[in-house]
């Protein structure tokens, strides 16, 4: 049997971590399908036949996914379930959101933020925030899957040659609807997909110290903009900048924690950085101790010369 991946998109363009979703269910050894549910997205259903490793894409279009409501993904998904031995989603809002309405209605076990899959029914995942590695066995007929994907390398997005089949859509479950969205304009990269990430703490002390002293490097370097979860809280950084255990997981290849002390819940989202460069006055900040780079200075001082040096 084949696995499925649920792709993330937005009706127009397929999202990064698809590609790494792909790579997660290849491990199975088995051919895997894409699904594209949604509205008039019949780019992304292409740009998905394209991506090296995958054999069908199977596309549902239909009003009632425009929105991609979890209610109504997760039923187009149980209608296309019979097929598989897996189902994955990467493990992002809204792939958590998903799955576990497709697992519970299956009478299956969800296996959330799969960092390994050793085979076809044993995978690992972390726990205590990370501290540790838990192997799990699922012996249950489908195996539904969140993956973290900076644990897997992304497919190439080119060099594949799926085909596209259509299949018939579900209709609308009638239980939520769309209201409303406000979406942030980004000029910078975003954070989940960033090569560089300039991150901040609480040390910073206001939003306008967060702005002031953090964009300019970011600018500098073409790079994102984090933040710790005290940061968020007292309202210098936005939530969708949090990046942490309770935020974003994220691993690029250059991690800048600037007054950041190194709590567990953000060591949990950043750890697997490539780089990791802290700059905290306090010797004693537990950052130090996965830093490969870290600077005892006062970020206030440090980061406008690192700019002026840039």
């Amino acid at each position: 049997m084949a696995v499925l991946v649920i792709a993330e998109h937005d009706n127009h363009t397929l999202k990064p971590a698809t590609l790494n979703a792909v790579t997660a269910a290849g491990r199975f050894g088995v051919t895997v399908d894409v699904l594209v549910a949604g509205r008039n997205a019949a780019a992304v259903a292409s740009a998905a036949a394209q991506v090296r490793g995958v054999t069908r894409v199977l596309h549902a279009d239909a009003a009632s996914l425009a929105d991609q409501l979890a209610e109504n993904v997760a039923a187009q998904v149980l209608a296309l379930a019979a097929e598989y031995s897996a189902i994955v989603f990467a493990a992002t809002a809204r792939g958590k959101n998903v799955a576990p309405r497709v697992a519970a209605k299956l009478d299956m076990a969800p296996i959330g933020d799969v960092t390994a899959i050793v085979s076809a029914n044993t995978f690992e995942r972390p726990i205590y925030a990370g501290n540790a590695i838990a192997t799990v066995q699922s012996a249950d007929r489908v195996k539904v899957l969140t993956v973290r994907t900076t644990a897997f390398d992304a497919a190439a997005a080119s060099g594949g040659d799926g085909r596209v089949v259509l299949v018939e859509a579900i209709g609308d479950a009638g239980t939520s609807a769309f209201v409303s969205a406000e979406l942030a304009q980004l000029d910078r990269p975003e954070l989940t997909a960033a090569k560089i990430i300039v991150s901040g703490g609480r040390a910073l002390g206001s939003s306008e110290k967060f702005d002031a002293v953090l964009t300019p490097l970011a600018d500098k370097l073409g790079a994102a903009l984090g933040a710790s979860r005290a940061a968020v809280d007292a309202g210098y950084a936005p939530n969708d900048w949090q990046v942490g255990q309770t935020g974003k997981i994220v691993a690029p290849a250059l991690y800048i924690a600037c007054g950041i002390s190194g709590a567990i819940q953000h060591l949990a989202g950043m750890k697997d950085s490539k780089v990791i460069v802290a700059i905290n006055k306090d010797p004693e900040a537990p950052i130090f101790a996965i830093a490969d780079y870290g600077l005892e200075a006062d970020l206030f001082t440090a980061v406008p010369e690192l700019v002026k040096a840039l």
